[in-house]
């Protein structure tokens, strides 16, 4: 089950066709979907995450909170609009695709994937693009 939930002045305008392309991403990287709650908010809310809990004084687009066991899925996904808004703009791509890139980014950091090294966000940035052209 994927809920959507909001913090903020912001509403997804196809949730259920972002459900079911989560739901395909998780299934294409043979895991199961047990839950997954995405809340949608502003800065100020997540940088309170990002202190309380990581320890990180930034802002951050999203932060993930990971409660999977083996290859059942399960988290918490918290991502800020407004630096969504931010990197869209910085980046040069509309809203909407940056906010899909963020979205699915959460997912595959739950099925096993990391960016923390410049070799593991490449691979990271590749399955994005593969996930992100499944959706069109």
């Amino acid at each position: 089950m994927i809920n959507f939930n909001y913090e903020t002045n912001f509403k997804l305008h196809s949730e259920k066709q972002i459900s079911k392309w989560i739901t395909d991403t998780i299934a294409s990287e043979e895991y199961k979907l047990e839950e997954i709650n995405y809340v949608f908010c502003d800065d100020d809310y997540l940088h309170k995450l990002n202190v309380e809990f990581l320890n990180h004084d930034t802002l951050t687009d999203i932060i993930s909170f990971d409660y999977s066991i083996g290859k059942i899925i399960q988290g918490d996904i918290f991502i800020s609009i407004e630096r969504v808004e931010d990197n869209a703009k910085d980046f040069g791509v509309s809203f909407e695709k940056e906010l899909q890139r963020v979205i699915i980014h959460g997912v595959l950091h739950y099925c096993g994937y990391k960016d923390k090294s410049d070799e593991d966000a490449k691979v990271m940035r590749d399955k994005e693009n593969h996930y992100l052209a499944n959706l069109a």
